[in-house]
């Protein structure tokens, strides 16, 4: 939009400025999303789909903290619901419908790595990250709102290890201590996670 500024900056006879931008803005916004929609989406639909594969092969091989993988990522591409009810729900029900539990519920509703990356903000950031990190982790252990540290992954992307790490052992402490809840933790806050473990 800038760029189109700057192009007919000086073009646009006085008193029809505001109706050029604002018609404009909204041009060149319709183009944007017809664009994303026939690019872009496609481009989602098929890494949404490559990161369910992987997610599948690692569940069938029986390396559930491997998972971690592909599921990190794909939650801070904010596909954290796609994942979640659309691979480890349907797994999970089926699991919990025979041994009364599941650990698949746990697995993407886990707020332990998001909570690890705000809480080291809190610790070590710098400026409004830093300030703003400790809302945003109760926000996300309390509330369940997993999508507040996303753009603090996403200011600093090498962060993406650490979730990856904490996802990891995460899962793989929840598999050695037999873990697991009787449904899906929405939101995956530590209350609703706490309301949904077996009586």
């Amino acid at each position: 939009i800038k760029k189109f500024d700057n192009y007919i900056d000086g073009k646009v006879k006085s008193g029809f400025e505001m109706l050029v931008n604002n018609f404009s803005a909204g041009i060149i916004g319709m183009l944007c999303a017809i664009l994303a929609f026939f690019l872009i989406g496609p481009f989602v639909k098929v890494l949404s789909g490559a990161l369910a594969a992987g997610v599948n092969f690692l569940v069938s091989a029986h390396l559930l903290p491997l998972t971690s993988i592909f599921v990190e990522p794909a939650k801070i591409l904010f596909l954290n619901n796609a994942i979640n009810h659309g691979i480890f729900s349907p797994l999970g029900i089926q699991q919990a419908s025979e041994t009364g539990q599941s650990i698949f519920f746990l697995i993407e509703a886990n707020p332990g790595p998001g909570l690890g990356i705000l809480l080291a903000y809190m610790v070590f950031g710098k400026g409004t990250a830093r300030q703003t990190a400790g809302g945003a982790s109760i926000i996300h252990f309390f509330g369940g709102i997993h999508e507040i540290y996303f753009p603090y992954i996403l200011m600093n992307p090498r962060l993406i290890l650490a979730a990856i790490a904490g996802g990891m052992t995460g899962v793989f402490v929840l598999t050695m201590f037999n873990a697991g809840i009787v449904s899906p933790a929405s939101p995956g806050s530590i209350f609703a996670i706490l309301l949904m473990t077996q009586k």
